[in-house]
């Protein structure tokens, strides 16, 4: 069974990972906030116990073991957040430290009771993809808003990134998935939108904010 610690790597792994499931080790001592030696150290013993596959100056893979390992640890942590937002009244922005600690519960039915009370939900509250029990993620591709064009009416079905100020950012313009908008211009020269929506008939949002933004058309 997997430490905490552990399950905290091959989470980092699983979501650095490129579309060729590789990880820069240097990424992964930046997303965990470690150093080079320590990362090294501990992803030579997830190797020897089969969780990745490491070679000395290549990019990391996950195993498909470790895959699924991830995959199910995200699934506990998108539940949670998905449980403490709509049983429980928390905030989209308030979730994420809470279900860092949750995640690590080693209980499968703890989690499979949650997924039941809310009839089984297919996203978390940021519309990132609840995986399986067999650990299985059901990827969207959606757009970013960034990639859209003038007169273009949009839903917001996803966010590419959660941190707590982006959500705190989003909240203080009123938000949050399934709003309905249009792009009613695109600056040229830094791609700056001007957006409308519910009760908000001209909002600039900066190419940054339209990056993380993810869409689908109406």
């Amino acid at each position: 069974m997997a430490s905490a610690t552990v399950e905290n790597y091959l989470k980092a792994l699983y979501t650095l990972a490129n579309e060729e499931g590789e990880i820069n080790l240097s990424d992964l001592s930046i997303r965990l906030g470690v150093s080079k030696p320590t990362v090294n150290s501990m992803v030579k013993t997830l190797d020897q116990e089969g969780w990745v596959k490491y070679k000395k100056y290549k990019p990391l893979k996950l195993t498909i073991k470790g895959q699924k390992a991830a995959a199910l640890i995200i699934r506990k942590h998108r539940l949670t957040e998905m449980y403490l937002v709509e049983k429980m009244g928390f905030g989209w922005e308030e979730v994420h430290d809470i279900a860092e600690q949750i995640e690590h519960i080693k209980a499968p039915q703890f989690f499979d009771r949650m997924d039941k009370l809310m009839s089984f939900p297919k996203v978390d509250p940021h519309g990132s993809p609840i995986p399986d029990k067999d650990g299985i993620v059901v990827d969207h591709n959606y757009k970013k808003l960034s990639e859209c064009q003038t007169g273009d009416k949009l839903k917001i079905v996803a966010l590419d990134h959660s941190s707590k100020e982006f959500l705190e950012f989003l909240d203080s313009r009123e938000i949050s998935l399934n709003l309905d908008l249009e792009v009613t211009s695109i600056e040229p020269f830094d791609h700056t939108m001007i957006i409308k929506y519910n009760g908000h008939p001209s909002e600039t949002f900066s190419q940054k904010v339209c990056e993380r933004l993810l869409v689908k058309h109406i």
